[in-house]
C-alpha cells in the first residue's frame, strides 16, 4: 500500500513540477516579445529623432540585460539575481545621468548622494553574491541530484536502501 501511495505522490509531483516549467516557458516567452517589442519600439524613435541620447542607450542596455537574464534562464533553468541587480545598477546609472539634472539644488545633492551610495551597496551585493557563489556553490546546484536519488528510491523495493549521495557546497 505504501508503495503505491509513494507511486501517485511522485506522479503528482512529475506533473505539478511540468505544469510549473510549462507555466514559466510561456510567462518568460511572453515577457520576452514584450522586451523585444519595448527595445523594438526604442530603437524606431531613435532612427525617427534622427540621434541616440546617453538616455536611449542606457534604456537599450536594460531591454538587453534583460534579455540576457531571459535567455540564461531558458539555457540553464536558473534566474540569476546577480542580472537583476545589473539592471538595477543601469536603472539608477540612468536615472543619476538623465533624471537628477531636473531637480532643484538643495534636493539634487541628497538624491546624487543616495543614488551613489544605492550604486556602490547593489555593486557591493554583486561581489558578495559572486564570491559566495564560487566558495559555497548553490543551492540549486544540487537539485537535480536530489530529484535523481528521490526517483531511484521510488524505483527500490520497500526494504533496499538507496546509494547516499554526498552534497557537496564547496567547490574545488
Amino acid at each position: 500500500m505504501a508503495k503505491k501511495y509513494i507511486d501517485i505522490h511522485e506522479r503528482l509531483q512529475g506533473i505539478g513540477r511540468e505544469f510549473v516549467d510549462v507555466c514559466h516557458y510561456i510567462i518568460l516567452f511572453l515577457i520576452s516579445v514584450v522586451v523585444v517589442w519595448t527595445a523594438g519600439q526604442e530603437f524606431v524613435g531613435i532612427i525617427q529623432k534622427g540621434a541616440a541620447d546617453l538616455k536611449d542607450i542606457l534604456m537599450l542596455f536594460i531591454y538587453l540585460e534583460l534579455l540576457a537574464m531571459i535567455g540564461i534562464y531558458f539555457k540553464t533553468h536558473r534566474l540569476p539575481v546577480q542580472f537583476l541587480i545589473f539592471i538595477a545598477i543601469t536603472a539608477l546609472s540612468r536615472h543619476l545621468v538623465v533624471d537628477v539634472q531636473a531637480v532643484s539644488d538643495y534636493f539634487h545633492l541628497w538624491l546624487l548622494a543616495t543614488i551613489s551610495v544605492a550604486i556602490m551597496l547593489l555593486s557591493a551585493a554583486i561581489v558578495v553574491l559572486t564570491w559566495t557563489a564560487r566558495t559555497f556553490g548553490r543551492p540549486e546546484d544540487n537539485l537535480d541530484q536530489q530529484h535523481a536519488n528521490l526517483t531511484v528510491k521510488s524505483l527500490l523495493p520497500d526494504d533496499a536502501q538507496a546509494p547516499s549521495s554526498t552534497t557537496k557546497h564547496r567547490r574545488e
